[in-house]
């Protein structure tokens, strides 16, 4: 991610996921941080974040 909008791209597409409370954008970082209200399926914040023109990298992925 290079930009807000990249950003804004990012959290509108995991904001849709069921359970869903807050999502943080580090674009500097490329990182995302997701808070929910329950446990999240990993398969559904990966299949967001690639709707979004993005890949899910990192420990979690």
């Amino acid at each position: 991610m290079a930009c807000g909008h990249c950003a804004d791209a990012v959290t509108e597409e995991i904001e849709r996921i069921a359970g869903v409370t807050a999502v943080t954008v580090d674009v500097g970082a490329g990182r995302v941080t997701v808070t929910s209200d329950g446990p999240l399926d990993i398969a559904d914040v990966r299949a967001a974040v690639e709707e979004a023109g993005y890949e899910l990298t990192g420990a979690d992925a």
